[in-house]
């Protein structure tokens, strides 16, 4: 079963928003079977969009579009719909009265005619409720295709895809099983990972496939399997990926279910009922920030201390002085340092802690631009580790972080 995910909005293209809607879309979609074949994102320009459907329609069972249901003039994608289906808009009462609700409720302007408007629906359409805006969801069955029609604010577009867009693709259509596994590897590129196991992957069946995703100082190694018997593939995708494993043993860090290791973190530590902090210099809250994203963080994150200054490492963590003399405040007895106050100071089970000099310039230590050290405490004791990441600012912060969420997932993992 193949999909097309087509964005509208002239913002997307001028670089104004990032499209994360597609991303969305299409990691969902792969996790029930569907393959995404084509995204494309167009104007708010009614021949742009009809060319579009017309394409999509002729190489997809489902279409998938994201924007353009404002109530303004430039949002055409209802009127443009309607033209390509050959139906016409008529107001929905359902709609109207949670338009109306959500104005006497949260909205201190009175509400208008063209707020009103957001309750026009194609007459064949399945209107999917929007809980959390304006705009409902649409799905509509053309000549070929399905086409549905998604908000394109996120949040709302994210609760619609949930709550009724997979539930009835799942009803409408019959999928292929499709099942995939995620090596996580640190300490060699993608060119060297390929070349070790060239013979390994050549010798791949064809409903089995390998994808290299390699993000600041580790590849992450995606095996998927497609069929029908899901027994079957279990057992198969198992037999290969032990084979991977032992190939890449002395690199192979973790595996991930489609998920970042932050999230995998936060299973883990809910799981086993331990508590975490961070105590971050460079990386400025980086930490802290991802790991808050997680939603249920608040069951096991404690808190951060942002101690970019050195006086805050010393007077607030608790580092000593003279270890800061005599070893810089990058290095890894300062690191442990801060580990441990941080951990002590907000009583969790384990914390991380971060110091190096991401540049440009060289602050309050002398260690070259790209030195890094992290700390891991916990019940089992304190570690740090160099590392030397490069001259770029950006990519040494997210590289830290990365590698700080792998050194906590092998400390977690040894309780």
């Amino acid at each position: 079963m193949n999909a097309e995910i087509i964005t509208i909005g002239d913002e997307i293209l001028i670089g104004q928003i990032v499209d994360t809607n597609s991303a969305y879309i299409a990691a969902e979609l792969h996790k029930i079977g569907v393959s995404v074949y084509q995204i494309s994102s167009v104007q708010d320009d009614r021949a742009h969009i009809l060319k579009a459907l017309e394409e999509a329609e002729a190489r997809a069972d489902l279409v998938v579009l994201t924007g353009g249901l404002g109530p303004t003039k430039d949002d055409i994608t209802k009127h443009t719909l309607c033209e390509f289906l050959g139906d016409h808009l008529v107001s929905d009462p359902a709609v109207l009265a949670h338009v109306e609700s959500l104005f006497r409720r949260f909205i201190k302007t009175p509400i208008s005619e063209i707020n009103r408007r957001q309750a026009l629906v194609p007459s064949r359409a399945t209107v999917l409720h929007n809980a959390y805006g304006t705009a409902p969801g649409m799905w509509m069955q053309g000549k070929k295709a399905v086409f549905v029609s998604l908000p394109g604010v996120p949040y709302e577009m994210k609760a619609l895809f949930q709550n009724h867009v997979i539930p009835k693709i799942t009803e409408t259509f019959t999928r292929p099983v499709l099942l995939y596994r995620t090596l996580i590897t640190y300490g060699l590129g993608e060119s060297a990972i390929a070349d070790r196991i060239e013979a390994w992957e050549d010798a791949l069946p064809g409903h089995m496939k390998l994808a290299y995703l390699p993000n600041l100082g580790k590849v992450r190694l995606r095996l998927s399997i497609k069929g029908t018997d899901l027994k079957a593939l279990e057992a198969e995708l198992e037999s290969y990926l032990v084979t991977l494993r032992e190939a890449l043993s002395d690199i192979l860090h973790a595996e991930e279910d489609g998920e970042a290791l932050e999230e995998t973190l936060g299973k883990i530590l809910t799981r086993k009922g331990l508590t975490l902090s961070t105590a971050e210099s460079f990386t400025g809250g980086r930490l802290a920030a991802q790991i808050t994203a997680v939603p249920g963080a608040s069951a096991y994150f404690r808190g951060s201390v942002v101690s970019y200054a050195t006086d805050v490492k010393t007077d607030f963590l608790g580092v000593p002085r003279e270890l800061v003399e005599a070893h810089s405040v990058v290095s890894g007895p300062v690191a442990e340092a801060m580990a441990n106050g941080v951990r002590a100071s907000l009583q969790s089970d384990f914390a991380i802690a971060t110091t190096g000099n991401a540049g440009p310039a060289k602050g309050d230590s002398d260690a070259p631009i790209g030195t890094v050290y992290l700390a891991i405490a916990g019940p089992g004791g304190t570690i740090s580790e160099k590392f030397t990441m490069g001259n770029h600012r950006e990519r040494i912060v997210q590289k830290a972080v990365h590698k700080a969420f792998e050194m906590l997932h092998r400390e977690i993992l040894k309780i």
